[in-house]
C-alpha cells in the first residue's frame, strides 16, 4: 500500500495571512516528497477560509517548481464549475510543468454553499450527471480533434491545447454510490473514497462498493482504489487525547459548513460555542477517535494493516484538523519516521 498526504490551506483565526499559509503549504508537500510520499492532493474549494483552493492546479504548478519526485494530484476540482476543454487544457498545461507528475481527481462537490455561488440551481444529483458527462469528453480531448453534442456542453471539432506530457492524465473520480464505482472502473478511472467519520465499518463497505463496481465490468484492468482519512499519529497518550479534541471540533465545523444555515463574514463562518459542539454527539470526541485514525504508531500501523488486507491501494493522510503547523508537521513526521517503514 502506497501512501499520500491530502492537504489544503485552512484559515481558522482572522490574524493569520494567506501568505504564510502557503508557506506552511509547501513545507508540509516538501516533508511528504523526503519522506517517499506517492502523491500529494489539493481540492477545489470557494469562498471558503475553511478550505482554502480556488484552483489546485495553480498550487500545483508551484509546487511541481519545489519538488522533483512526488505526484501532485487534485483531489478533486469540482466537475460542473469547469467547461471540459478548459480543464482539458489547463490540466495538461500543468501536467507540462509538473514534468509528467499530475493525477487528476474529479469530482461532483458537496457543499451547497458553493452550488449556491459558483452555479445557482444545480444540485448533487446534476452535478453528479454533469461529472459524468465530463469524464468521456477529457480523454477525447487530449486525444485530439473531437467534437461533443451532449447534455451540458456542445461543441464543434477542439482539441486540447496544450496536450499531456503522455497521451492522457491519469483520472480519479471521488466515489461513494456503487453506480459511481462501476462509472468509474467502466472509464478506466481510479477511484478516491472517503468515509468521513464513519469508521470502519464504512471503510470496508467502500470497498465492498469498489469490488462490485470491477465485478460489473471483468473485462476492464482494475484501477487503483485510494481511501481517504484523517489521520494524527501522536507522541503519548495525553497528544492522542488532545488530537481527538481537535479533530472533533474540526468535524463540528465541517458539519456546520455543511448544513450551510450558519453566518459566513469575509470567509469565516460565525464561531461555534462549547454548548454548540457538544450538542453534535455524532462528532464526540471519543467517538472521533473510535472513527479516525488517531493513535500512537503502533495503534495507527494496525489500523493501516486492516485496510492494506481489505485491498485499498493508497492510503491518503487527511492532514486538515485547524490544527496549529507544528502540531501537523510532527504529527505527518511521525507518521513518516514510525508507520510508513512497517510497510516497505
Amino acid at each position: 500500500m502506497k501512501f499520500s498526504l491530502f492537504v489544503h490551506m485552512e484559515r481558522y483565526r482572522a490574524d493569520q495571512t494567506h501568505a504564510e499559509l502557503f508557506d506552511e503549504l509547501e513545507q508540509l508537500v516538501r516533508i511528504a516528497e523526503e519522506g517517499g510520499m506517492e502523491t500529494a492532493w489539493i481540492g477545489e474549494h470557494h469562498g471558503m477560509e475553511f478550505t482554502i483552493a480556488p484552483n489546485p492546479l495553480i498550487n500545483i504548478a508551484y509546487l511541481a517548481s519545489k519538488t522533483s519526485r512526488i505526484r501532485l494530484g487534485t483531489g478533486t476540482v469540482i466537475a460542473p464549475f469547469w467547461h471540459p476543454i478548459r480543464l482539458a487544457g489547463e490540466a495538461a498545461l500543468t501536467d507540462i510543468a509538473t514534468g509528467g507528475r499530475l493525477d487528476l481527481g474529479v469530482a461532483r462537490g458537496a457543499y451547497a454553499f458553493e452550488y449556491e455561488r459558483m452555479m445557482p440551481g444545480l444540485d448533487a444529483w446534476t452535478a453528479g450527471q454533469r461529472m459524468r458527462e465530463m469524464v468521456p469528453v477529457l480523454k477525447k480531448l487530449w486525444a485530439g480533434d473531437y467534437a461533443h453534442e451532449g447534455t451540458f456542453w456542445q461543441f464543434p471539432k477542439t482539441t486540447s491545447v496544450p496536450k499531456p506530457i503522455g497521451s492522457e492524465i491519469p483520472l480519479w473520480l471521488a466515489a461513494r454510490d456503487p453506480n459511481s464505482h462501476a462509472f468509474a472502473v467502466e472509464h478506466g478511472c481510479n477511484v478516491q473514497v472517503t468515509p468521513l467519520a464513519s469508521g470502519d465499518e464504512e471503510v470496508q463497505s467502500l470497498m465492498d462498493r469498489f469490488n462490485a463496481g470491477c465485478a460489473q465490468h471483468p473485462d476492464v484492468p482494475r484501477p487503483q482504489v485510494m481511501l481517504l482519512m484523517h489521520t494524527y499519529v501522536a507522541a503519548d497518550e495525553a497528544d492522542t487525547t488532545q488530537a481527538d479534541h481537535e479533530l472533533s471540533r474540526f468535524y463540528c465545523y465541517f458539519g456546520a459548513w455543511f448544513k450551510n444555515q450558519r453566518p459566513i463574514e469575509n470567509g469565516l463562518i460565525q464561531e461555534l460555542s462549547d454548548a454548540e459542539m457538544a450538542e453534535m454527539t455524532m462528532y464526540a470526541p471519543e467517538t472521533v477517535h473510535r472513527n479516525l485514525v488517531i493513535g500512537q504508531p503502533d495503534e495507527v500501523i494496525a489500523r493501516l494493516k486492516n485496510y492494506e488486507a481489505m485491498g485499498y491501494d493508497q492510503y491518503s493522510f487527511w492532514i486538515d484538523s485547524l490544527m496549529p503547523f507544528e502540531r501537523k508537521k510532527a504529527s505527518l513526521e511521525r507518521f513518516i519516521r514510525d508507520v510508513m517503514p512497517a510497510f516497505s
